[in-house]
């Protein structure tokens, strides 16, 4: 299993920041305003070679932020490894004011994704066998 995040902003697609002022340009356009975050899942089944691709689509809204906020955060070192740069699930959930869909693929996981995926590979993770 594997699976990667994107955030697009307008017709930006923002992936994780190179440096410091990358990431401070891309909370800079995501501050105040809305924003769509993409995560895809790939599985695979090393025994049978059967794979599944999916993704999950969430908006999330971002805070209206100072400049001196953005740098505050940045400096936190937190958006370093991050799309988008900021990690809802840490320090970033003060910059957040809301979402619309699924908390854990802003993460970078959906779980209920992954979870419906994986009964089409022979997988049930409330049922054990």
């Amino acid at each position: 299993m594997g699976s990667d995040t994107i955030v697009v902003v307008d017709d930006h697609v923002l992936g994780k920041p190179k440096d410091q002022a990358d990431a401070a340009r891309m909370l800079s356009m995501l501050q105040g305003r809305s924003h769509l975050v993409y995560t895809g899942v790939a599985c695979v089944d090393s025994l049978t070679g059967s794979h599944l691709v999916a993704h999950r689509k969430t908006i999330v809204k971002m805070k209206s932020l100072s400049e001196e906020m953005v740098w505050a955060y940045v400096q936190s070192g937190e958006p370093a490894d991050k799309a988008g740069s900021y990690a809802i699930q840490g320090l970033g959930a003060t910059i957040v004011d809301g979402i619309e869909g699924d908390y854990f693929n802003v993460v970078g996981l959906p779980l209920s994704l992954l979870a419906d995926m994986l009964p089409e590979l022979g997988m049930n993770v409330l049922i054990a066998d």
